[in-house]
């Protein structure tokens, strides 16, 4: 009857570990213990610390230790044949660990809201490019809600949200903040209005941006205790698509200050001031929940908090 085969976990007491096998390979090419001890890059003492160790451990003597130098003894040199295989297998499993590092870090998939993809995330990743030019981006743009679910689902390494919190099994970290303002079109009634009350602001059916968006998101929050938003006058799934529509005088929308440097300088849309509610909102790095950017995530992440001060 075969002896039963002991557990793989007690191998590690048992066997050497794969520093004093590296070590012993290096005796055996040099036939001394100092000048291994000097390639591995530790003293002559805990080198031969370490091989005495090792002997110990298998139970037999590896080295005749003379005043010309270390020799094999011929368990040393049965037992060098098998370290070599053993050190020669590490290094091909280092080399494939090093190849999957590689892949991951020539990719980085982003998950953006369309505000922040239209227009924060182009200057950020000419910026990534400086610094990684061999990483290859790929964006995926949606509503906030949708960026969530992208990164829950890891279909992206790092996303970057509006809105009043952190999703749901999302970390986070706010990298800027950001204001809505009430837009018209200069034919508008409004165009003409000092200011407007949050209940007028409310009444109003305005153009809007779908649910799930962080814009959405912090427009209902604002105007509830004011009666809630009344039925949109469209609701569009695309910040360029609201902004067209209000500037065909189709209405009055709410947008992402950032959206509309270029329309109202061009006066082509116009700012309308509301009293006495605040729609500030916060923008936000986010990833799975205890899972903190690596590679390129971790360098757009640090690169995004330089651009904006955060």
């Amino acid at each position: 009857m075969s002896s039963p085969v002991p557990p793989r976990s007690s191998l590690t007491h048992r066997v050497p570990d794969l520093g004093a096998m590296v070590l012993l390979l290096a005796v055996a090419r040099h036939g001394s213990l100092g000048r291994a001890a000097k390639e591995v890059g530790i003293s002559q003492p805990a080198a031969s610390g370490r091989i005495r160790s090792m002997e110990r451990q298998l139970g037999v003597a590896l080295l005749d230790r003379s005043p010309r130098g270390s020799r094999l003894t011929d368990a040393g040199a049965l037992v060098t044949d098998w370290a070599r295989r053993v050190v020669e297998a590490a290094e091909a499993f280092d080399a494939g660990a090093q190849a999957l590092r590689d892949r991951r870090d020539s990719r980085l998939r982003v998950a953006a809201s369309m505000t922040i993809a239209e227009y924060l995330l182009p200057g950020w990743l000419i910026a990534l490019r400086a610094e990684r030019p061999g990483t290859a981006v790929s964006l995926l743009a949606g509503n906030s809600a949708a960026v969530a679910l992208r990164l829950l689902a890891g279909e992206a390494d790092l996303g970057f949200v509006e809105g009043l919190s952190t999703p749901e099994g999302l970390d986070g970290t706010v990298i800027a903040h950001d204001r809505l303002v009430v837009v018209v079109a200069p034919s508008h009634s409004w165009a003409r209005r000092e200011r407007l009350t949050p209940g007028e602001l409310a009444e109003a059916p305005l153009i809007l941006r779908e649910h799930g968006s962080g814009t959405r998101q912090i427009l209902d929050a604002a105007l509830a205790v004011h009666g809630g938003l009344a039925r949109p006058l469209l609701e569009l799934s695309s910040t360029t698509a609201v902004k067209g529509a209000a500037g065909s005088g189709a209405g009055p929308c709410v947008l992402s200050e950032l959206a509309l440097g270029e329309e109202l300088s061009a006066r082509r849309l116009v700012k309308v001031p509301v009293a006495g509610v605040r729609l500030r909102r916060q923008l936000r790095a986010v990833w799975p929940a205890g899972h903190r950017p690596t590679g390129p995530a971790r360098d757009l992440l640090s690169l995004t908090a330089r651009e904006t001060g955060a």
